[in-house]
């Protein structure tokens, strides 16, 4: 494996920095995540807005859900700004052992990630409907318009909503337990456990399957030395689920991943490892400097040019 979990042990590391950073992103999301609401609220209100089934004033489902991506994707900036002001570290070292975001191997790993996702849904939906499952395909389908303006607004909102989350878990939580460990499996393990606590307690399997989620991206992450090929599969992941969704107009449901019910989690755990395999051969079999493992490395605090892009 890389060395990708101990990037944050360099020489400026002390036991507080991970403690400290991770205090730093939490507070700070739930302050500008409260402040956002709150002022949206109020322009929804003098507006004239009607009510959601919570009672708050709301400029309807499709803006409310971009709202939902975006106080997400607020993390990203706070946890690259975690790494540089609080570790002393490149942000960079965030995205991967090069200290970057490799954009080829991320570009590679799409479609790998694309066909994942719909072989996913199709066999998971299929399950579910000839098991008794109601999947909601009987439902009308929204329209053209509706539907291309829906996704005008997740191609926007859900990648960096997608790289928020895997910056967070596979990137800080990893990193962050990593200045302990040397071995990467126990960061690996609670990520996973962290990132499905925080999508909620819906059903059994639905926890369970983002924990899966969560193994396979953290060891994709740390075995390739990036967040690419884990954010290429949660990318997919939320576009194709949100765009079917937007396709037969069901974009304001509460549903998450967490309610998965035990049909779709039995198709998805063997394309997630089936994904993970593809992944792990492309990079074995790529040489160039994308996919290239750093060597093991303590960093000073003084950031290079290079490191600190």
């Amino acid at each position: 494996m890389s060395n990708y979990h101990r990037l944050a042990r360099t020489e400026a590391h002390r036991w507080w920095r991970p403690v400290l950073g991770t205090l730093f992103i939490a507070a700070s999301t739930a302050v500008l995540v409260v402040g956002a609401v709150l002022a949206i609220a109020l322009a929804a209100l003098i507006a004239g807005r009607p009510e959601d089934a919570d009672g708050m004033p709301t400029f309807g489902e499709l803006p409310d859900l971009a709202f939902g991506f975006l106080s997400v994707a607020i993390m990203l900036p706070l946890t690259l700004l975690a790494a540089r002001w609080i570790q002393r570290r490149p942000a960079g070292t965030l995205s991967s052992v090069t200290g970057r975001l490799r954009w080829r191997w991320l570009l590679a790993c799409l479609p790998v990630a694309l066909a994942a996702i719909v072989l996913f849904m199709a066999g998971g939906l299929t399950l579910a409907g000839t098991t008794g499952e109601d999947i909601g395909m009987d439902d009308a389908l929204a329209g053209w318009m509706p539907f291309l303006t829906a996704m005008g607004v997740l191609l926007l909102v859900v990648p960096v909503q997608a790289a928020a989350e895997e910056y967070v878990c596979r990137g800080w939580l990893v990193q962050a337990l990593g200045v302990w460990f040397r071995s990467p499996w126990l960061p690996i393990a609670v990520q996973a456990l962290v990132f499905a606590a925080l999508h909620g307690w819906g059903t059994p399997w639905g926890f369970a399957d983002l924990v899966v989620f969560g193994v396979v991206a953290g060891y994709l992450t740390v075995r390739t030395g990036g967040l690419e090929a884990a954010i290429a599969l949660h990318v997919m992941n939320n576009l194709v689920s949100a765009g079917l969704a937007a396709a037969f107009g069901q974009l304001g449901l509460d549903e998450t991943a967490a309610d998965m019910p035990w049909q779709m989690v039995a198709v998805d755990v063997p394309v997630l490892l089936a994904y993970a395999a593809v992944i792990l051969w492309m990079h074995r079999r790529r040489t160039d400097t994308e996919t290239a493992q750093a060597p093991e490395v303590t960093y000073s605090s003084t950031m290079s040019p290079i490191m600190a892009r």
